[in-house]
């Protein structure tokens, strides 16, 4: 109502002389965080206007593409003091301000997000699918939390991929709900949780599902195409392409991550990252207990972080900017796309036309 008053001729637009003038008047009822931002799209327009949309945005707590360029072009230093020095906060508050500080790379995202964030709804899809899918399913239906590759029900389950049951589409994303040993089962649910639940508390549920959903099936699809004759279990598509995704955007915004001790923590996920990998390679050519039948592949890993590196990144790299915005996202999901056609039809055609020799069914 009151930015109507400055615009008379509903032209959507106000002066950004009116605009600091009623933020003068009226800013002490509002958060100092969103004060500190209105004022930043005060400074960062040059044509001498406000669009009300983006304030509205703003208040409403709405990404808004205009919004966010607005910022990003402006010159405007912010002047208070950092997130990280604000005292007499709760247990949850720091919480969220610890997570904006392991995740997010700019201050005015930081402080945007601390602001706006109210964990509803929680992130309930790593969660779930942790909990549910890993624990919940292993051990009560299946009486055991874990089947090793030498267990009698390891192949003769209808949850993993194998290369003779390709046909079962289900079987290209199930598989992730068998792992080859409690090692290979604890290293991923330990990276899923500490890795997935922060992003998705700051990038939401729809975008971490689908950089981990997009990993699950790249890595049964390059296990399909580079290595046709084995199984595949374990969660390490979908862990591997988050945790890839939020390790590359440290690396190209590492001046601006402010998290403790950011060497350490990646040096400590490359290394669990590169232990699980390197245990994974081994097992592969390590005799198998059901021959001809091989271990399972180590392909799924590195369709994982393939996905990472340039989904991810991209879907994780931009906080408040339109994903359809960016050339960048439109070639790699074209990319993406690309592969699982090309996946597709070599399942469909190249095991017939090779004339390879599968292990039996199971």
């Amino acid at each position: 109502l009151l930015l109507s008053q400055f615009d008379p001729d509903n032209t959507g637009y106000i002066s950004t002389e009116k605009f600091r003038s009623l933020l003068q008047r009226h800013g002490s009822e509002l958060d100092p965080h969103k004060l500190e931002v209105l004022l930043a799209l005060a400074d960062s327009n040059s044509e001498g206007r406000i669009c009300y949309q983006d304030f509205v945005n703003l208040m409403s707590n709405k990404r808004s593409n205009s919004f966010r360029q607005a910022i990003l072009q402006g010159n405007r230093r912010l002047c208070s003091k950092a997130l990280l020095e604000e005292t007499g906060l709760s247990l949850s508050q720091r919480l969220i301000r610890h997570v904006a500080y392991e995740t997010l790379p700019r201050e005015i995202d930081r402080k945007w997000y601390y602001d706006s964030y109210t964990c509803c709804p929680p992130p309930w899809f790593m969660i779930t699918i942790t909990i549910v899918a890993f624990f919940l399913y292993n051990g009560v239906v299946l009486d055991r939390f874990v089947l090793q590759v030498s267990h009698p029900l390891y192949l003769k389950n209808a949850l993993l991929y194998h290369p003779q049951l390709r046909a079962q589409a289900w079987r290209y994303l199930t598989y992730i709900f068998m792992h080859a040993g409690i090692e290979h089962l604890g290293l991923n649910v330990v990276l899923q949780l500490l890795v997935g639940v922060p992003l998705e508390m700051v990038h939401g549920a729809a975008r971490i599902s689908f950089v981990y959903v997009a990993g699950v099936v790249a890595g049964s699809l390059a296990v399909s195409v580079a290595d046709m004759r084995a199984p595949v279990v374990g969660s390490s598509g979908g862990v591997y392409a988050l945790v890839s995704a939020h390790l590359a955007n440290i690396v190209m915004n590492w001046s601006g991550m402010k998290c403790q001790f950011k060497l350490l923590r990646m040096a400590v996920a490359l290394i669990c990252m590169s232990f699980e990998f390197g245990r994974a390679v081994w097992l592969r050519f390590h005799p198998s207990a059901y021959p001809p039948c091989p271990h399972p592949s180590f392909m799924a890993h590195l369709g994982g972080v393939m996905v990472g590196i340039t989904l991810g990144v991209i879907i994780l790299r931009n906080y408040e900017q339109r994903l359809q915005d960016q050339t960048l996202w439109w070639i790699f999901l074209s990319i993406y796309v690309i592969f699982v056609l090309f996946a597709i039809f070599w399942n469909i055609f190249a095991y017939s036309l090779l004339d390879l020799k599968l292990p039996p069914p199971p």
